[in-house]
């Protein structure tokens, strides 16, 4: 996987959700919180999750083959929505399951100190993950904002990470209020809000990073800044005169596939059509590196043509 695919940020998340586990899992033994079970439950599925992202960038980088001619990069956006599915079912549907029990069944906190002292351990490791993921993800997002980031990412990885860290942070202070509240009143009941809401939220959490990564799936076209640079970049003004239309589409978070119509002068000869096509080639490569796969069409442009097939689009639109 690439440096661009957050790989410093999966590891430090998935050391800090192994550790936060098994001490998780300890303070449940102790003390019997529905909270703390559920929240070790989903650190055990988070950190399942950064193996599916490490793994899904290990098979993305298998050469192409005749039977998937450009390649496995779409293997990086695979892995990244069975992420949101088991944070959804493994996380989420088993804490709403946990508080359900735990409300209806409620019994006191024992060995209170416990949960306490794990939850603020996993705070700390938490906000150490979430800080390495926010660096890795602040050297790509540039001028946009973090729901902007999240939504127009192409690679999934880190804003998948970004997620999940959140998540947790919030889910363990849920925890912790829930716990306190428990300790407080005496009254296990809170215990099972508490774990109610860790899985209200991971469900959320994992709804969006489904839509996300399906967007992906289903085929992302550059970015508004790359299509520009392309558009730019094809025509030289002598023998490509004009850009007909353009399609482009992400194969993976690293390689970009343009295809495009474009005009050339109508006396040029067929070897002048073919150096210039090669020439915008080495330009649009130049302007996007990701740009592999390139297809350019030649034609010769025609108004009326062009205001028949704008008339048509129109209609279809309609």
């Amino acid at each position: 996987m690439s440096a661009s695919g957050g790989t410093k940020a999966i590891v430090a998340a998935l050391a800090a959700n192994l550790a936060i586990a098994a001490s998780k899992f300890v303070a449940f033994l102790f003390s019997g919180s529905s909270s703390m079970l559920a929240e070790a439950v989903h650190s055990l599925a988070d950190s399942g999750n950064q193996g599916l992202l490490l793994l899904g960038g290990k098979r993305a980088q298998r050469e192409a083959t005749p039977q998937h001619p450009f390649g496995y990069g779409r293997e990086r956006y695979i892995y990244a929505f069975l992420v949101s599915i088991v944070l959804f079912s493994v996380g989420g549907m088993f804490a709403l399951y946990e508080g359900y029990e735990k409300i209806k069944h409620p019994h006191p906190i024992e060995a209170w100190y416990w949960p306490v002292g794990v939850l603020v351990f996993a705070i700390i490791a938490e906000s150490f993950s979430f800080r390495t993921a926010i660096k890795e993800s602040n050297e790509l997002r540039g001028n946009q904002s973090w729901k902007e980031f999240v939504r127009r990412a192409k690679a999934p990885e880190l804003p998948v990470v970004l997620l999940e860290d959140f998540g947790a942070l919030i889910g363990l202070v849920l925890a912790l209020g829930g716990v306190g509240l428990a300790l407080l009143t005496g009254d296990g009941v809170w215990d099972g809000i508490g774990t109610l809401c860790i899985g209200v939220l991971l469900i959320a959490i994992a709804l969006v990073l489904a839509a996300e990564t399906k967007s992906l799936l289903l085929g992302e076209s550059a970015g508004i800044e790359d299509v520009k640079k392309i558009e730019d970049a094809i025509v030289d003004g002598e023998t490509v005169t004009r850009l007909i239309h353009m399609r482009t589409l992400h194969l993976g978070p690293e390689e970009l596939l343009v295809a495009a119509k474009v005009a050339v002068a109508h006396d040029e000869t067929a070897t002048q059509v073919a150096r210039a096509i090669d020439a915008a080639e080495e330009r649009i490569r130049a302007a996007v590196p990701i740009a592999r796969v390139i297809y350019l069409e030649p034609d010769i442009y025609s108004e009326q043509r062009a205001a028949a097939d704008a008339a048509k689009a129109e209609t279809k639109d309609a």
